[in-house]
């Protein structure tokens, strides 16, 4: 096509080149690579699920495993496998309140918040005070 010639609506249209369209598409191409890699790093980040969620589902999962409301969630920390947080729990309840049985449960969650492991830690009376 020479550089006067005309398109089906009348305006001139510019030659095109083989070496232009191979650049185009070569930019095209890392621009598009460029942005998967940003997109599967936010994949990766995006399936950490925050300390707020991790709390909730450390309880959550932690109550349907013993059949017990959690009372609180005492730490949350992340890890390099996802979190890991402490929670509490009342094992026997008494009268009065003070001398209930509670017992702290460390809970271990991947990163996208599913239990992976938990255990007891410690048991006390509601009414103890740490010494430290």
């Amino acid at each position: 096509m020479a550089a006067d010639d005309e398109d089906e609506t009348g305006e001139a249209r510019r030659p095109s080149s083989k070496k232009t369209a191979r650049k185009t598409a070569r930019k095209s191409t890392s621009v598009r690579a460029g942005s998967r890699e940003s997109e599967n790093e936010t994949e990766r980040t995006a399936r950490r699920v925050s300390a707020p969620r991790a709390m909730r589902y450390a309880a959550e999962q932690l109550e349907e495993l013993l059949g017990r409301a959690p009372e609180s969630v005492s730490s949350v920390k992340p890890t390099e496998d996802g979190w890991q947080a402490d929670v509490e729990v009342m094992e026997l309840e008494r009268v009065p309140g003070t001398t209930s049985v509670m017992a702290t449960y460390r809970v271990v969650l991947d990163k996208e918040g599913e239990l992976m492991a938990y255990e007891r830690t410690r048991r006390y009376t509601r009414g103890q005070i740490d010494r430290r």
